[in-house]
C-alpha cells in the first residue's frame, strides 16, 4: 500500500526536480528600461553625428573598437559632406544570446555644398541606416565592424 503511494510522488518530484535543473528561457523582447536606454544611446550617438563631432561619436563604439581604433584614426575616417537630421529610429531585432540589438535609423541627408547640378537637383534625400548595438556590461555600445 505504501508503495502505491510512494511511486507517484517519487515520480512527482522527479519530475519536478527536472523542470527546475532546466534554463529559463531568454526573453527575445528587450524590456522597456533596456529599450530606451538603447534608443537614448543611438539618439545621442547621431546628435554628435549631426553635429560632425566626430571624437564624441568615438565615445559611443564598442570597448572592444576602440582599444584597436584610437579616437584620432576615426575621426580622420569622416568627411564633412553631408549633413543629417535625424527624423526616427527604430529597435527591430534583439539577439539576447549575443546581445545584439538591430537598430533602423532614419535621417534625411543632404549635401553640404551644393556645388553641382547633380547635388542641386538631389537636394535632401530620405535614408534608413542599419546599425548593431551591443550590450556589455550593461551599457549599450554601436558596433562599427557592422
Amino acid at each position: 500500500m505504501l508503495a502505491k503511494i510512494l511511486r507517484p510522488l517519487m515520480l512527482l518530484l522527479t519530475v519536478f526536480l527536472v523542470a527546475c535543473d532546466q534554463p529559463a528561457e531568454e526573453s527575445t523582447e528587450l524590456n522597456d528600461a533596456q529599450r530606451n536606454a538603447l534608443e537614448l544611446r543611438v539618439e545621442e550617438r547621431w546628435r554628435a553625428r549631426i553635429a560632425h563631432d566626430w571624437e564624441k561619436a568615438w565615445e559611443y563604439t564598442s570597448p572592444a573598437y576602440r582599444e584597436v581604433f584610437p579616437k584620432h584614426l576615426y575621426v580622420k575616417k569622416f568627411s564633412y559632406t553631408a549633413n543629417w537630421e535625424l527624423t526616427g529610429l527604430e529597435v527591430t531585432n534583439y539577439d539576447p544570446s549575443a546581445a545584439v540589438a538591430s537598430v533602423v535609423v532614419r535621417v534625411m541627408s543632404s549635401p553640404t555644398k551644393q556645388t553641382s547640378a547633380a547635388a542641386k537637383a538631389i537636394g535632401t534625400m530620405p535614408r534608413e541606416l542599419h546599425e548593431r548595438w551591443i550590450l556589455v556590461d550593461g551599457e549599450w555600445w554601436f558596433s562599427a565592424n557592422y
